[in-house]
């Protein structure tokens, strides 16, 4: 067959793996992986949570919390997905959601942005009057309470509720349930359904 001998053949640079094959460095790059909260505008009907969690379930994706609401159109929902996933997985996960049929709109939220969630905590109700002084720290409120337990509303930031319960530790702490972020771009910016 006509062409070069092996030896006289050009050799690309680059590390090759054990067949051989040249190995693209880019390729191989690891990406840590990083907090992200999507914002996205849905119809608000039945089966849209169901569609994009089994989407995330499919592709794989660490969603860290989900929280999904009515807006201002009856017809629109607004989900908050916070996932943890490395950057080339955070972009898939913008591109997946947006070739969901009910999804109008998705975009991911400056880290800037204004999240908070709400904690429900129910604790030991021997010591009502020091539960609620821990309670007025964290600008919570008993919203229930008997003589077994006492259940504190606390909202904020995820650090703020993380302490709140580290604090509530002391009481015994029976239950607790958190609704994950709800989160706004700051200023003027919104997510607009577009016509």
């Amino acid at each position: 067959m006509p062409g070069p001998a092996p030896p006289e053949r050009m050799r690309p640079k680059g590390r090759r793996n054990s067949q051989g094959i040249r190995v693209d460095p880019e390729a191989e790059v690891t990406h840590e992986p990083r907090q992200a909260v999507l914002s996205a505008l849905v119809k608000h009907k039945p089966g849209v949570l169901s569609e994009v969690s089994a989407l995330f379930s499919r592709r794989q994706f660490n969603i860290e919390s989900l929280t999904v609401g009515p807006t201002v159109d009856s017809d629109t929902a607004r989900m908050t997905i916070l996932i943890e996933e490395p950057e080339p997985g955070i972009d898939q996960a913008k591109k997946q959601l947006r070739k969901l049929v009910p999804v109008i709109e998705v975009t991911e939220l400056d880290p800037t942005a204004v999240r908070r969630e709400l904690a429900l905590i129910k604790v030991g109700g021997e010591k009502p009057d020091d539960v609620n002084a821990v309670a007025e720290m964290y600008d919570g409120q008993a919203v229930d309470a008997s003589t077994d337990s006492v259940t504190v509303e606390i909202t904020g930031s995820k650090q703020k509720i993380d302490a709140a319960v580290e604090a509530f530790k002391q009481f015994d702490v029976q239950e607790v349930v958190r609704t994950g972020a709800a989160a706004l771009e700051r200023g003027p910016t919104t997510l607009n359904k577009h016509d």
